[in-house]
């Protein structure tokens, strides 16, 4: 079998930075959902918010660099069926990474609120707009479930790649091919 040339470190580092913080501000919305409403709850959703924006900025430099050095070539040997079911995985992650952000922009800007950073506003809030407020709630309720099935997905093809086809997909995306 071929071996895939190796990931460059950016490629390897953005993968990973993205992934865990996405992963761990998806996290922390689920868990700050459930709160009782109150003073606390409210200054959770703003770390939410503040980590969301961070999460944009951090996909939005990946996407960047994708499209600077490529997308990843897969292992060769796997089925076409395969291929085209990993491809549709990574685009709707990398497309999930930008829309949730942005959809929690828009429920922020809709509800009449401004959009900040631990405490430094980016945008100033407006009126509200009912309209942009509940597109954004529903992408992002809808989104977060999508992400949830997509994440798992992901991570059972890698598991299958390293555990069952003993290949390097795994290897490669840790820096060790």
């Amino acid at each position: 079998m071929s071996h895939p040339s190796p990931l460059s470190k950016q490629t390897i580092f953005f993968h990973w930075l993205v992934a865990i913080s996405f992963i761990a501000v998806l996290a922390f919305g689920l868990y700050v959902e459930d709160l009782p409403k109150g003073p606390e709850k409210g200054e959770l959703i703003g770390l939410h918010k503040s980590f969301g924006v961070l999460v944009l900025l951090l996909a939005v430099s990946r996407l960047l660099w994708r499209f600077k050095e490529g997308a990843i070539s897969s292992i060769p040997g796997s089925p076409r069926w395969q291929e085209k079911i990993a491809t549709a995985v990574h685009h709707l992650l990398l497309l999930a990474t930008l829309l949730m952000p942005i959809s929690g922009i828009a429920m922020s800007i809709g509800g009449g609120r401004d959009v900040g950073i631990f405490g430094m506003t980016l945008i100033t809030a407006g009126e509200k707009n009912e309209l942009l407020g509940q597109v954004g709630h529903v992408t992002h309720e809808v989104l977060a479930n999508i992400v949830m099935v997509t994440l798992a997905l992901h991570v059972l093809g890698a598991l299958k790649h390293h555990i069952v086809d003993k290949d390097a997909t795994l290897r490669r995306m840790l820096g060790k091919s």
